[in-house]
């Protein structure tokens, strides 16, 4: 087929040309003498995406996955007991991965297109007198289900309680996209992957990590080997890693920073806002409505759209991909079949975010749905020319 397969999934995400020809190299040797010159600054401009100042940064050779087990293994023990929420296929496996990993798991079910339950975290964190709760999980954003969930409330129900558990969020989804800041908002370990808002293939996972969270790192004991703190601190320290490195997805990553630090993180938390509000003022102008159960869920990444009853949404993301060669994202476990997805984030314009919007609408309009078409891409052309590209520096 002529023209270019548009990808619109929530990540992998769309790859800027710069970072694409910053990885078209021959391979090089990992551990030259030269090779810090590359990765020092790296573990430097990564913690300033993370707003990191006072802890380090570790560059793992995994998906987001990967970072998370990392996470766990290296600031907790077996048995521990900790406070989770699911509201989402990404929750749950968090939710998973820390009963398969032996810990104690105190996890609180919510409806999905709703997101952490600060309310009830506040109870359970009152109520936790002996202070057994040893850490509480919040996924900043829920990809399955276009939800964002406030971090920083997280931080003030720990605070009111005067409660010394470590705070651990996944920003897989929205760390480079979404309002994310470490060191103020007292996170203790943040995860993210290169594969969404950094710009870059699948296959680096990102921890952040506090001060407070190496401390605990060094009494915790749990058994870890590929992640170890340890033996990437003394590694890192000079510039290389314990085994080796993905080092032509390293030099993405520099191009990625760079392209970053150039369009600046508040410009780019606005810009995405921007986008996402124009999907949905299409779907609004659809008659459709996001999984999202408010507006104060919405994410700013990702939008998950329901279809009508009698609609599968399979249908219409394979629909969108066989014939008009675009990708959208499928619904997963609980809202297989009810939700498509939107991915909405990383490099994107708004012309690109029309592309989505149309291919959207033909694929709906194939499947039955009734709306009228170009009624989604009106409505988001209308919001974009209401709020121009020039605005974006003056709102940030």
């Amino acid at each position: 087929m002529a023209g270019f397969t548009h990808l619109f999934i929530p990540g992998p995400t769309n790859i800027p040309e710069q970072v694409r020809q910053a990885m078209n190299l021959p391979m090089e040797d990992m551990r030259a003498a030269s090779f810090p010159e590359l990765t020092l600054p790296l573990f430097e401009d990564i913690k300033k995406v993370f707003k990191n100042e006072t802890g380090r940064v570790f560059i793992y050779p995994s998906s987001g996955t990967g970072a998370w087990e990392a996470a766990m293994t290296n600031v907790l023990s077996p048995g521990d007991r900790v406070l989770m929420s699911r509201f989402g296929q990404f929750s749950h496996l968090w939710v998973d991965m820390a009963e398969r990993l032996g810990f104690e798991v105190d996890v609180i079910d919510c409806e999905w297109g709703t997101g952490v339950p600060l309310d009830l975290y506040a109870e359970r964190l009152k109520a936790d007198k002996a202070h057994r709760i040893k850490a509480v999980f919040c996924t900043q954003n829920e990809t399955a289900t276009g939800v964002t969930s406030d971090v920083a409330g997280c931080r003030a129900v720990l605070d009111a309680a005067n409660h010394p558990a470590l705070l651990f969020v996944d920003g897989v989804s929205s760390i480079g996209s979404i309002d994310f800041r470490q060191e103020e908002w007292g996170v203790d370990c943040a995860v993210s992957g290169s594969q969404k808002g950094f710009m870059l293939p699948a296959g680096l996972g990102f921890l952040s990590v506090s001060k407070k969270a190496l401390v605990a790192s060094r009494v915790a004991s749990h058994r870890r080997c590929f992640f170890s703190f340890e033996d990437m601190i003394r590694a890192n320290d000079a510039g290389y890693f314990p085994y080796t490195p993905a080092t032509q997805l390293l030099r993405g990553l520099r191009a990625s920073l760079d392209l970053i630090a150039e369009e600046g993180l508040d410009n780019i938390f606005v810009r995405h806002h921007r986008l996402a509000e124009g999907v949905r003022k299409a779907v609004d102008a659809w008659g459709l409505k996001l999984c999202a159960k408010a507006p104060k869920w919405h994410s700013d990444t990702v939008s998950a759209i329901l279809v009508p009853e009698g609609i599968d949404s399979g249908d219409v993301v394979k629909r969108a991909y066989g014939t008009y060669q675009t990708s959208l994202g499928g619904g997963l476990n609980k809202v297989m079949g009810k939700v498509f997805r939107i991915g909405h984030l990383g490099w994107l314009n708004e012309v690109m975010v029309l592309a989505s919007l149309s291919a959207a609408e033909l694929a709906l309009l194939d499947c039955g749905v009734k709306l009228a078409p170009g009624s989604g891409v009106g409505a988001a052309i209308a919001h974009f020319r209401r709020s121009p590209q020039s605005a974006i520096a003056e709102a940030a």
